[in-house]
């Protein structure tokens, strides 16, 4: 539960298939948090030319970060946000949008990124087809402040604990 009196505001960020919904459902019960999943949020568009194997573009994206960032919003005493957020300028919408915002990126190789999204393809939208595009498009966030890289290979209740201990760190925003 988060006890700390500020609020906690994170993104569980990644490319396709890091396991960026198990581990921000994790997340969000431990800490007590609405959890808001970022794919939810597509438009039918984009939702559309996913499942046909096209990429999103920075346009297709634009709506999208906004109403993420809305979404934050709502939400004054945190939230957690699944979002892949793979470059440096989609994470700077949301941190305008959430200027506390902290960032928890599960990091994983091509081939078991490809593995998980084909594993999943018959209950999600998204096309393996677009995996490399998805690391193509990647701007690694480590480096950047308030940022946690995880190792996305490792069992989820690994990640949660260690992610909810960072984020009770004073140093971690």
């Amino acid at each position: 539960m988060n006890v700390s009196s500020a609020p906690l505001f994170v993104v569980v960020m990644g490319v396709a298939g890091c396991g960026k919904s198990s581990l921000g459902a994790a997340v969000a019960q431990a800490e007590g948090l609405p959890l808001i999943e970022g794919d939810d949020h597509h438009s039918p568009a984009s939702r559309d030319k996913m499942r046909r194997g096209v990429p999103l573009t920075d346009a297709d994206r634009e709506g999208w970060l906004t109403t993420l960032g809305e979404q934050l919003q709502a939400h004054p005493r945190g939230a957690v946000l699944t979002c892949s957020a793979l470059k440096h300028a989609y994470r700077q919408r949301l941190r305008t949008a959430c200027p506390a915002l902290r960032f928890l990126f599960l990091d994983i190789d091509r081939p078991h990124a490809a593995e998980r999204v084909a594993a999943r393809a018959h209950a999600h939208f998204f096309s393996s087809s677009l995996v490399d595009s998805q690391f193509a498009t990647l701007q690694s966030p480590v480096g950047e402040p308030g940022v946690l890289r995880l190792d996305a290979l490792l069992d989820i209740p690994t990640l949660q604990a260690r992610a909810s201990a960072w984020l009770h760190l004073p140093e971690a925003v």
